[in-house]
């Protein structure tokens, strides 16, 4: 069995009389990118800042590269690399001084490890004498993970590191984390946006502080355990409350410039491509489709 690099085992954090996760188990081997997948409020920054010692558990036990989460706080601060969701380095210092920092907490060198972050180093090196809060989103980004990759980390957790950057940046974003892949590093990664969960090796998807499902994106889309149709017409919002309306239609939900929907037990298209027809929606669209990451998520909620 591949070595576990994290190791959560019925993890819980309580805020008042909110459980922020509830009784949370997963595994993750060494060198996997592995996915933390769901909306803002699910709990993923509360499991984060406990994997990463800055919150401790009230339930359950979790270790990170065999080292426990509470017991041994000091090792794993200087094993990991944490990029939290909000950018937290030091606005006022520049792109150079703020490496220059990391690198000193760490005991370290930008040259000692140049080969792990020379992709990137060599992208915000022409802004290096620029203040840090004068970056744009995307050079933030390269900044903040450039500084938690000073150090050759054993295991690096990146909090919603693609909220509120723009596509093309998000997407040399992944790039950099495959190449990272390479170099042997355990990734885990959380984020909102569900079309960046088939980028995972594997993924988790959670909701009020539980997880749903734990799989491949594959295999979580394998599981889908319906038939999926999209449908469109014209008056989309019209067609929805009909959709909602039929004896044959199980769920709707609207999704992009279709409604996608799932038929009762001896239900087929068929019957409501027809009844559309009668009821003079013009334009009708209905056709089966493979289920997103998203389908799924929804399914399992429900």
């Amino acid at each position: 069995m591949d070595r576990l690099m994290i190791d959560c085992q019925q993890l819980e954090k309580v805020f008042g009389a909110q459980k922020a996760v509830n009784a949370v188990s997963f595994q993750v081997p060494e060198g996997e990118l592995f996915g933390l997948i769901g909306p803002d409020g699910a709990g993923k920054t509360s499991i984060f800042r406990m994997l990463t010692t800055l919150l401790l558990p009230d339930g359950g036990r979790a270790t990170v590269n065999g080292l426990d989460v509470v017991e041994d706080f000091r090792a794993i601060r200087r094993q990991v690399g944490y990029m939290p969701g909000k950018f937290s380095l030091y606005q006022d210092l520049t792109v150079e001084e703020n490496l220059q920092f990391f690198a000193t907490v760490f005991d370290t060198s930008i040259q000692e490890n140049y080969a792990l972050i020379k992709d990137i180093y060599e992208q915000i090196a022409p802004f290096k004498n620029r203040r840090a809060g004068k970056l744009s989103g995307g050079m933030k980004q390269k900044l903040a993970l450039c500084c938690a990759l000073i150090h050759r980390p054993t295991v690096l957790f990146l909090d919603e590191p693609t909220t509120g950057v723009d596509t093309v940046s998000r997407k040399e974003f992944w790039e950099m984390l495959s190449r990272l892949k390479q170099e042997g590093i355990t990734i885990m990664v959380s984020t909102p946006y569900m079309d960046e969960a088939t980028l995972c090796e594997r993924i988790a998807l959670i909701q009020d502080g539980s997880i749903l499902s734990i799989n491949s994106p594959a295999g979580i889309v394998s599981e889908y355990p319906k038939t999926l149709y999209a449908v469109r017409a014209e008056r989309m919002g019209h067609l929805q409350k009909a959709l909602r309306e039929h004896a044959s239609v199980e769920r709707v939900f609207a999704f992009g410039d279709y409604h996608h929907i799932t038929l009762t037990p001896g239900a087929n298209q068929h019957t409501v491509r027809e009844w559309l027809q009668q009821a003079q929606f013009e334009g009708v669209e209905l056709k089966e489709i493979t289920p997103t990451i998203e389908d799924c998520f929804i399914h399992l909620m429900h």
